[in-house]
Order: structure tokens, then C-alpha cells, then sequence
């Protein structure tokens, strides 16, 4: 057996041409404005479930690049989701990375109130950034206590709801969606149970490199 492809860029080029040619097979028309976010996350969890359960408010990928071109910063919440951002992308934009998960008032005040600490960590990401981009990727209380900050006036640049689990998860981005639909909140999320930090990092990616037309790894420096 012959290994090849082992370089990067490579991998990534034969990755993408590798869905391509199986999203045909399955008779998968992607939307033009959604096809970037969705090949990556297929190609982040090699799961084509994705192209179904994945849902866009209006103009959510556009808003959500419009937004990272004028700086906005990404709240996660998970030091997972984190490191799995672009951070080359991230520093072309001006835009910051934060995640206050591990933060030792967080906790304090998790405990405090009774709440968890995603949830509290949310409501410090609003107070200190209220326009920015939330990307969650595990906390459906996260996703829950962002949609109640929703209804109390808070106005992300973008939600990334994409926890992933068997408790209040799929629940949880109904809840959301509902939300940002009502209020007019641009937000992706992934439907059901399927998701996780890996997927979160994945959508930030995909709409950074958009912003950066940087989508061919070729354009990030990759052989």
C-alpha cells in the first residue's frame, strides 16, 4: 500500500475534491452561500449527515464574515473549540479569541448561583463583548442562557450553536434558532445531537477563511 498526499494543503485539496465527488453521488445540492461552512464541518467529522442538519438563518454566512472583516471577536466555550481556530486568520482581521470557561470567578460564580459555569460564562462574554461572535460547541445551558440574553436584548454578530449530546442538547438549538429568528440574530446551528467543539471551530474557520479569501489552503501558505 502507497501513502500519498501527505502534505497539508494537499490532504485538504484531496479532502474537499473527495466530497465534492460524494456529495454529487448522493445527489447533494449544497446552497452557494452555505457550501463553504458545510464542506468543512464534513470535512472536520467526515460525516455527511451535515448537509441536512445543518441550519442557516438569512445571510447568516454573510453577516457572520461581514463581521469578522470589521474585527469582531469569537467567544467559545471550550479551550477545545479555542485552539481550533485560525489563528493566522484571526490576526489578518484584528479580531481577539476568548473563552472564560476556565476562569476562576466563572466557577465562583457558577457555584454561587447555582448555575454552570458555561452558562455564567456567557453572560460575562455578553457584558464584555456583546457583538461578538458565540460559538458553542458542547454547553447546550451555554446555548440556552445566550437565547434568554437574546430575549433581554442582546444582539451577537453571529450565534454558532453546535453542541453535541443526549441532555437539552437538541432542545437547546430550537430554542436558539426560535430566538434568532424572532430577533432577527444571524446563527448557524446543527440540529439534533450531533456537533461538538471540533465542529464549532470548524464553522469559525470556514467563515474566517471566507473573510480572508484564504478558502485554498494554497492562499494560507500550505503546500
Amino acid at each position: 500500500m502507497r501513502i500519498q498526499h501527505i502534505l497539508p494543503g494537499d490532504i485538504e485539496r484531496t479532502s474537499m475534491s473527495i466530497i465534492a465527488s460524494e456529495l454529487a453521488e448522493r445527489g447533494a445540492v449544497l446552497p452557494p452561500e452555505h457550501e463553504a461552512v458545510i464542506k468543512r464541518v464534513i470535512h472536520t467529522t467526515a460525516d455527511f449527515d451535515y448537509v441536512r442538519s445543518l441550519r442557516f438563518t438569512p445571510r447568516a454566512v454573510e453577516l457572520g464574515q461581514a463581521a469578522l472583516r470589521q474585527g469582531v471577536p469569537i467567544i467559545t466555550d471550550t479551550n477545545m473549540a479555542k485552539a481550533g481556530i485560525s489563528r493566522p486568520s484571526l490576526e489578518k482581521l484584528g479580531c481577539t479569541l476568548h473563552c472564560f470557561m476556565a476562569d476562576p470567578e466563572i466557577a465562583e460564580l457558577a457555584k454561587k448561583q447555582g448555575l454552570t459555569r458555561a452558562a455564567v460564562s456567557m453572560e460575562k462574554a455578553a457584558q464584555d463583548h456583546p457583538v461578538a461572535i458565540f460559538a458553542v460547541g458542547n454547553a447546550p445551558t451555554a446555548l440556552l442562557r445566550i437565547a434568554e440574553l437574546i430575549e433581554e436584548g442582546l444582539r451577537p454578530a453571529l450565534v454558532i450553536g453546535v453542541p453535541v449530546g443526549f441532555v437539552n442538547v437538541s432542545e437547546s438549538k430550537e430554542i436558539l434558532l426560535s430566538s434568532c429568528e424572532t430577533h432577527d440574530v444571524p446563527a448557524i446551528a446543527a440540529m439534533g445531537r450531533k456537533g461538538g467543539s471540533s465542529v464549532a471551530a470548524a464553522i469559525c474557520n470556514a467563515l474566517l477563511y471566507g473573510a480572508t479569501e484564504t478558502l485554498d489552503p494554497a492562499a494560507r501558505g500550505w503546500q
